[in-house]
């Protein structure tokens, strides 16, 4: 099924192309979340018409994208945990601990827009990068810190 696409979609298209697609994942996914609409004659002269605005939206979303990046990558983050007499971390830090840490400091970041190759395992200075917009990227270091014990 073609479908012409409303918004930029991850290994899919970006706003505005026409793109051939299974008719189950138009049907139960793009035309329900209002992402795409079927490429017919009748929805080309409506996509002309929207075309403009949809691109002064996406440009707005994606400044604003960089001026988020720019907060977080110039922002100081750190996790503290608790680790074993061998210097490792008991368990590890996943996506889910970065979020959560990201919205204690304010930024609201959905825990699939962490990359993270695999779990964090060791206690220093990790590099993470972050996806705030397909085409907006921010690369951050967190701190994991020794929690110490009390004794």
């Amino acid at each position: 099924m073609k479908v012409i696409l409303r918004s930029d979609i991850t290994n899919v298209g970006k706003q505005g192309e026409i793109k051939e697609v299974a008719a189950g994942f138009a049907r139960n996914f793009l035309l329900p979340k209002k992402l795409g609409m079927e490429a017919n004659s009748q929805n080309l002269k409506i996509w002309e018409r929207e075309k403009s605005r949809l691109e002064k939206e996406r440009e707005e979303i994606i400044s604003n994208a960089k001026i988020v990046a720019e907060k977080i990558e110039k922002d100081v983050f750190s996790i503290t945990v608790k680790v074993g007499e061998n210097g490792k971390i008991f368990g590890s830090i996943t996506t889910t601990h970065l979020a959560k840490m990201f919205a204690s400091q304010g930024f609201v970041i959905n825990k699939h827009d962490i990359l993270l190759p695999a779990p964090i395992k060791e206690v220093g200075k990790q590099s993470i990068n972050i996806r705030l917009h397909p085409e907006v990227i921010a690369k951050t270091e967190v701190m994991i810190i020794e929690e110490k014990h009390k004794a």
